[in-house]
């Protein structure tokens, strides 16, 4: 089998219609194709894709947040279910924060489903912590979202964190872009 080939990168106007064919697997058409221009667009959000140069599936991960005054708001991370569990959610979470840290952004912020323990597992290995909850949040079934909070991006031992993760992830990519 193929290496994978792995790159992760900000997304462009090409990428549009993977972004719109993964965002269909992983939740169902949850934006529209005019959303996700207008996050291409937009000078406050960050849209970054996990790309294979190899595999037949060019897009296995898609991430975007916000930046609002000083905090990164994720709105979106997810990987195609064929490629699940390799450490490819760490990879695109590990970006998106190290982009916020770039932007001088503080704390991040998401919500997620309440029943989602691998997504919710996911973020507190990154030290987020649940800080509320929202009720019914989610319309298709009226699940509620959890609130998790991240502060401190911009101190020496998270800073010293997302260096660790970086060796961790980077060791894990290789393992996997050689199955």
């Amino acid at each position: 089998m193929s290496k994978l080939e792995l790159e992760i990168k900000h997304l462009t106007p090409a990428d549009l219609t993977a972004v719109q064919e993964l965002d269909k697997i992983c939740f169902g058409g949850l934006w529209t194709l005019d959303a996700y221009q207008r996050e291409l667009d937009s000078p406050n959000s960050d849209l970054l894709g996990l790309f294979s140069l190899t595999s037949v599936v060019k897009l296995l991960g898609m991430s975007c947040f916000w930046s609002i005054l000083d905090e990164a708001h994720i709105t979106i991370l997810a990987v195609h279910p064929q490629y699940h569990r390799q450490g490819f959610g760490q990879a695109l979470l590990y970006s998106v924060l190290k982009t916020a840290c770039k932007r001088g952004l503080e704390r991040a912020t998401l919500e997620v489903r309440a029943s989602n323990e691998a997504a919710i597992s996911l973020y507190q290995k990154f030290g987020f912590q649940i800080a509320g909850r929202r009720r019914r949040y989610y319309k298709d079934n009226d699940e509620d979202a959890l609130i998790l909070w991240l502060p401190d991006l911009q101190q020496p031992h998270f800073q010293k964190t997302l260096d660790d993760w970086s060796q961790i992830i980077n060791e894990r990519l290789t393992k996997a872009s050689r199955l």
